[in-house]
């Protein structure tokens, strides 16, 4: 689905991201781990199309992508944000925020479509013509889960999805992204500072330090601590644990 290869970004004379490559096949989901500033996210942007300052190779379904996406790739991969918060506008409703996507791509039944996406994250009917802030952080997350969902793509690209939620919430959230992404067929890229989430979430992990993936490695190799790079290791030992949410 996503094929990287030789991926540097650098912000002025800081090389932020370092001949990164990796593969992510159809229906996999794999996971960017690494601690703040380690250059995951901005490998994230460069993905979604989102930072066009990128030197190497990108190729989606076997296509080489340049900086600039046409309206069919924003289609085909959406973004979900750390903070459901700041990625929903606070003077619109729901329904205005998960009617846009549907008038960007042009798309029809388009009640059909709301209703169907708040219930395919456990939203009420009801929490269609509220606005973000009478929402928890919970229910602005699942919001900005089917803001992404409903124009039908076939990857998301997860940026910290849980980071700002409460413990409890994270475990509903991940769940959540489990089960839609076996219901849809869907494609994970996640990022994430936290081994417990992208253990639950991911297949395959890349570790990410100082803007180079250092490692690749499996979810259940991670678990059972058969690591080859000491920051894998590093961070593995710094980490509470590795219990998956409930």
């Amino acid at each position: 689905m996503f094929e990287i290869n030789n991926l540097d970004i650098s912000f002025g004379a800081q090389r932020a991201v370092k001949a990164v490559s990796f593969q992510v096949g159809n229906g996999e989901s794999f996971g960017m781990v690494g601690e703040s500033g380690s250059g995951k996210s901005t490998v994230l942007r460069a993905l979604a199309g989102l930072n066009h300052a990128w030197r190497g190779d990108i190729r989606f379904g076997g296509m080489a992508l340049s900086a600039r996406r046409g309206r069919a790739f924003f289609r085909q991969v959406q973004m979900v944000f750390q903070d459901p918060y700041g990625s929903l506008h606070p003077r619109q409703t729901i329904d205005r925020i998960l009617h846009e996507p549907l008038l960007v791509h042009r798309l029809d039944r388009v009640e059909q479509r709301i209703s169907q996406a708040l219930s395919d994250v456990g939203l009420p009917a009801a929490a269609r013509f509220r606005y973000p802030h009478q929402l928890s952080g919970g229910q602005r997350q699942r919001v900005a889960i089917a803001r992404a969902l409903i124009a039908e793509p076939e990857v998301l690209l997860l940026d910290e999805p849980t980071s700002a939620l409460d413990v409890s919430v994270q475990a509903e959230i991940l769940n959540l992204l489990s089960d839609l992404r076996s219901e849809r067929r869907l494609t994970y890229i996640l990022v994430t500072h936290n081994l417990a989430v992208v253990t639950h979430l991911c297949q395959r992990i890349g570790v990410m330090q100082h803007g180079e993936m250092v490692e690749q490695l499996s979810a259940d190799d991670l678990r059972a601590r058969r690591i080859r790079h000491p920051h894998t290791a590093q961070l593995f030992d710094l980490s509470i644990g590795l219990e998956e949410p409930a």
